[in-house]
């Protein structure tokens, strides 16, 4: 269904890749997916099919490509390593900077509003994107969300946990009700992880019920066309 582009992003390096994925008909909004520290791989990009099957323009970009071209890890022991380290190197800036940019393409292109999703690092990613870019956006299990949630936020945001995450205990997942108690902050019987049919904490009910608040989420906040 989808595409590779390039966002030229006016700065060394000057681009990176992106998936684009588009509805068969008028998009309704459009939606930036964030991805793990995995890469953009073959999960990331179906996430993004999804979005454009319920009428969203979704885009992935390789957010890695900044220190080094077309991440695809799997969900084992070495990509866990990789990714960790390629995201030592990256930092927290530069994607959510690379993310406004990938909202901005989209909401010139086609007119309408955009949010963002993100998973695990991709979904503190998300959370920076609504405190700072504007962007309305749902958390998956960010594990490094808490340092930044007392700075003001510029869009809501939903959050996703799950109870058996041993990397999110249940204080931090109640930093995010007392320090953003104007947002939902859900938590599911599931590991981390629970969104991703490829791994092994994969939980179907909860990716499920998690994927109907955040359509219905994203039909609030995108719900008409930008100006």
């Amino acid at each position: 269904m989808g595409r590779t582009l390039i966002l030229d992003t006016s700065r060394p390096p000057e681009s990176v890749d992106a998936y684009l994925a588009e509805p068969s008909g008028t998009p309704k909004g459009g939606i930036v997916v964030i991805q793990e520290i995995f890469g953009v791989n073959a999960h990331i990009r179906s996430v993004a099919d999804r979005f454009a099957e319920e009428g969203y323009v979704a885009i992935a970009p390789s957010l890695f490509d900044p220190v080094e071209k077309r991440v695809e890890l799997g969900y084992d022991q070495d990509g866990m390593q990789k990714g960790v380290k390629l995201i030592g190197e990256l930092g927290l800036l530069r994607p959510t900077q690379d993310v406004a940019i990938a909202a901005r393409l989209i909401a010139d292109q086609y007119g309408v509003k955009v949010g963002t999703v993100g998973y695990c690092w991709g979904g503190t990613v998300a959370l920076l994107a609504a405190l700072r870019e504007g962007l309305p956006s749902s958390s998956y299990y960010g594990a490094r969300n808490v340092p930044f949630l007392t700075e003001p936020a510029k869009a809501n945001v939903i959050f996703h946990f799950g109870e058996r995450d041993h990397s999110i205990p249940p204080e931090m997942v109640e930093k995010h009700r007392e320090l953003k108690p104007e947002m939902d902050t859900w938590v599911y019987p599931a590991d981390h992880g629970f969104n991703c049919d490829a791994r092994a904490s994969y939980d179907q009910p909860s990716a499920d019920l998690a994927w109907e608040r955040t359509l219905a989420f994203f039909a609030r906040e995108l719900g008409s066309a930008a100006t």
